[in-house]
């Protein structure tokens, strides 16, 4: 059976795991080589960017960034896992909170901010997640972690003794988004959490071409080639014989601009054989990743 490699791009419904998700493709496709590019909460949904076959290995490259998220926060409540599935810690009338007040709060978590880590996050604590410290009801200190936000957008407001609020984020990877909700809230003086979480895009990945998990083919599966965002070099027969043996090749230095070394995908019969370091000055470029056919040369 001919092996399948690309990226899909599923929907994630709530109530399940990015780890069913996975487990669910390999059952689907009837492969065990799957992986995704970032966990989504059971209780959020939308885009969950995973790899299939040898695209695993494009997982450090494929362009995931910014992510986008809808959030609905809560202001006048805070939970021991800043979100709704947690127990409610703190409360407050939040009837006083007002839209223009809450917009004046956003400028100062736009950009590079610090975050402490939620109990429910998977950060590890002493060889253990702190998830796992959290289920069994322990609370550690946790150091800040740097994060950074391209925008917030305030969409909706509803006022209110537990006043609502409708965020549209964009971030780089690693930034919680329940953490900010609460530390928005801390700013205005008051505990709050977030109710849901919707991630609509990972880079070029967005919610409007998800699949349903409950109609994924292989035909769903976009192309390794596809999927990334290097700057291409088609091969002839010969160099794409070297390629696979591991060994350089040189091209056309005059192919691209600049000097440096930059990484390129490597095509032959128009799918991606290899990712490469070019040296722009020599046209030398020397494979790091090879992705052969089944029974084509070796594999890294």
């Amino acid at each position: 059976m001919p092996s399948i490699d690309g990226i899909v791009n599923i929907h994630k419904p709530a109530g399940m795991t990015s780890h069913d998700v996975v487990a669910r493709v390999r059952r689907v496709l009837q492969t065990k080589r799957v992986g995704h590019a970032g966990t989504l909460d059971p209780d959020a949904t939308g885009v969950l960017v995973v790899a299939v076959g040898q695209a695993t290995r494009l997982l450090p490259h494929l362009p995931l960034e910014p992510k986008m998220y809808i959030a609905r926060a809560v202001f006048g409540s805070a939970t021991t896992s800043e979100d709704a599935s947690g127990t409610e810690t703190e409360s407050a009338d939040a009837s006083a909170l007002t839209e223009e007040a809450l917009s004046a709060a956003i400028p100062p978590f736009i950009g590079d901010i610090q975050q402490i880590p939620p109990m429910v996050s998977a950060v590890h604590h002493e060889g253990k997640r702190l998830y796992e410290l959290a289920r069994a009801g322990i609370t550690v200190e946790r150091e800040a972690r740097a994060a950074r936000i391209f925008d917030i957008r305030l969409t909706d407001f509803t006022p209110g003794e537990r006043a609502e609020a409708t965020l549209h984020v964009s971030c780089g990877s690693g930034t919680y988004i329940r953490t900010l909700c609460a530390d928005m809230g801390k700013s205005v003086g008051l505990p709050a959490h977030m109710r849901t979480l919707v991630r609509t895009a990972v880079g070029r990945f967005t919610l409007e071409n998800a699949v349903e998990w409950e109609t994924l083919t292989p035909s769903a599966l976009v192309p390794m080639e596809v999927a990334l965002d290097f700057p291409t070099v088609r091969l002839t027969d010969e160099a794409a014989s070297d390629i696979l043996m591991g060994r350089s090749i040189v091209i056309a230095p005059t192919l691209f601009d600049g000097s440096g070394t930059i990484d390129v995908m490597l095509l032959h019969s128009n799918r991606l054989l290899s990712l490469a370091h070019l040296d722009t000055e020599t046209g030398t470029a020397q494979p790091f990743k090879v992705f052969p056919l089944q029974g084509e040369g070796k594999n890294d």
